[in-house]
C-alpha cells in the first residue's frame, strides 16, 4: 500500500547569506514531480561543499531548480512522472539533485537515481551521489586516470577525499594524499593511500618528486598557494583538476611550465552540466562501480549524522575540517534512525 503524500513538508531554508545561523527550518508544500521526474521521501541528505558556499551566497543554483540546499538524498520512490520508466513507488534510490535536498521530500530526474546498493543502508547511500558522481566524471571520464598511474588528492580525508582514494585505488592507481592532523592522515591511509603527507609536516612537492617521477593527476580543492605548487608536483604530461578554492581563486604564478611538462589544467562544476552528462554518470556508476560497492571494495564513510534541523550544527563541523568522510541530515522518520542505529 503506498503511503499518502501530506501536502507540506518540513526544510531547511537560508533567511539571508552568511554563516550557518541563517539556516533554518520551515514548511513548504510538498513538490509534485514533472514529466520525467520521481518525487522521493527523504530518508538522508547529504551534506557538501556546494552547500556551503551556496548558503553563502556565491553559489546560486541552476534556472529552474529549487532554491533549497541539498544536492544528494537517499529515500524511498512515492510518486513518479508521466514520462518515467524504469522506476515504482516503493523502490530505494539514491540520487543527484539540482536542489531541494534538505528536506522531507524532493523531485530529481529520473535518469539521476540509482538503486541503493545492496549491503547499504540509506544513510550511507546518501553520502555517494555527489561525490561518487563527482570523482567518476572528472577524475576518470574527464582526464582518464588509468591503472599504473601516480594520482595524488588533496584534503584525503574529506567527502571527495575518501571517494577519490578509494576508486583510485579500486582502480589500479598509486595513491598518494594530503590531510592534517595525523587522525585524519590516519584515516587517508585506511581508505587505501599508499603514501599519507601531513602538510604541516612534509612538503608535498619534495615528496612526489623524491618518491615518484611526479603526480600523472592531481585532484585539488584548495588552491591559492597550492595551485603554483600542484604544477610544480605534476608530472610531464600531467593532468591537475581545480575542483574548489578554499585558500581562493586568485593567484600571481608563472605559467611556462604548463607549456615545459605540456600539462592539462582543468575544472569543473557538477551541477551546472547537463542532464543527460549526469544521466551518463550514474550509467556508468552502475555499471563500473557499483559492483565494487556491493562487494565492500569500496564503501562511502560516514562521519557523523544530525537531525535536518540541525543542519547549522552540520554545516559548523563541515567548514571546521573536523570530519572524516561525509556529513549526513536526517528528516523526521524514526523507522530509517532505528535502521541506521542497528546497522552501525
Amino acid at each position: 500500500m503506498t503511503a499518502k503524500i501530506p501536502e507540506t513538508m518540513q526544510v531547511i531554508e537560508i533567511s539571508e547569506p552568511g554563516g550557518p545561523e541563517v539556516l533554518s527550518t520551515g514548511s513548504r508544500p510538498v513538490p509534485q514531480p514533472k514529466p520525467q521526474e520521481v518525487l522521493i521521501q527523504v530518508a538522508a541528505a547529504g551534506v557538501n561543499g556546494p552547500d556551503i558556499v551556496q548558503r553563502k551566497g556565491l553559489y546560486p543554483p541552476p534556472k529552474g531548480a529549487s532554491d533549497l540546499l541539498g544536492v544528494e538524498i537517499s529515500g524511498t520512490i512515492v510518486a513518479v512522472g508521466d514520462d518515467v520508466k524504469g522506476w515504482s513507488p516503493g523502490d530505494e534510490v539514491c540520487a543527484l539533485s539540482n536542489g531541494g535536498g534538505y528536506a522531507e521530500y524532493c523531485t530529481v530526474l529520473a535518469p539521476h537515481c540509482l538503486s541503493v546498493p545492496k549491503g547499504l543502508n540509506m544513510i550511507e547511500a546518501a553520502g555517494i551521489p555527489e561525490s561518487f558522481f563527482t570523482v567518476w566524471s572528472n577524475v576518470f571520464m574527464g582526464v582518464g586516470l588509468k591503472a599504473g598511474e601516480t594520482f595524488l588528492v588533496h584534503g584525503g580525508a574529506g567527502g571527495l577525499g575518501t571517494t577519490s582514494i578509494q576508486l583510485a585505488k579500486a582502480f589500479g592507481a598509486r595513491v598518494f594524499a594530503t590531510d592534517s592532523p595525523a587522525a585524519r592522515c590516519e584515516a587517508c591511509k585506511k581508505f587505501g593511500a599508499d603514501r599519507v603527507i601531513d602538510y604541516n609536516e612534509e612538503d608535498f612537492v619534495e615528496v612526489i618528486r623524491n618518491e615518484t617521477k611526479g603526480a600523472n593527476v592531481i585532484l585539488d580543492i584548495v588552491g591559492g598557494e597550492y595551485i603554483e605548487r600542484n604544477i610544480k608536483a605534476s608530472a610531464p604530461d600531467g593532468r591537475i583538476l581545480q575542483l574548489a578554492f578554499n585558500l581562493g581563486s586568485k593567484v600571481n604564478i608563472n605559467l611556462m611550465p604548463i607549456m615545459l611538462k605540456r600539462l592539462v589544467y582543468t575544472g569543473s562544476t557538477l551541477r551546472s552540466r547537463p542532464d543527460a552528462f549526469k544521466a551518463e554518470i550514474a550509467r556508468q556508476l552502475k555499471e563500473q562501480v557499483w559492483p565494487k560497492i556491493e562487494t565492500g571494495e569500496v564503501k562511502p564513510r560516514i562521519d557523523k549524522t544530525f537531525p535536518l534541523a540541525e543542519a547549522a550544527k552540520a554545516h559548523r563541523l563541515m567548514e571546521s575540517a573536523g570530519h572524516v568522510g561525509k556529513i549526513i541530515l536526517i528528516p523526521s522518520n524514526i523507522s530509517v534512525l532505528i535502521r541506521w542505529t542497528l546497522s552501525s
